[in-house]
């Protein structure tokens, strides 16, 4: 789970309440759902509905290049979070 505060484009729009949660498998972390809750939710989670429908794991999203400072890096900071590696909070 990763949240919106922790976002610098969504705290210069003074949106910053909400969260990104990745639900994923524990053995191979495939991500199997999601939660978007926040400013541009319901544009951020087709990618959370590729993730899944493509069988794509946590790694996936850590790796695909998500520019900043931009809404939809909270989606790569939720599977930074699930690997263990957090990088704004």
């Amino acid at each position: 789970k990763f949240p919106f505060a922790g976002n610098a484009r969504a705290v210069s729009l003074d949106e910053a309440d909400g969260f990104v949660r990745l639900i994923f498998t524990k053995d191979d972390k495939t991500i199997v759902g999601g939660e978007i809750v926040g400013p541009g939710a319901s544009d951020l989670v087709a990618e959370l509905s590729l993730a899944v429908n493509s069988h794509m794991n946590v790694e996936d999203i850590a790796l695909t290049i998500h520019p900043h400072p931009t809404l939809s890096e909270p989606v790569q900071e939720a599977a930074d979070v699930g690997l263990g590696f957090p990088t704004h909070i």
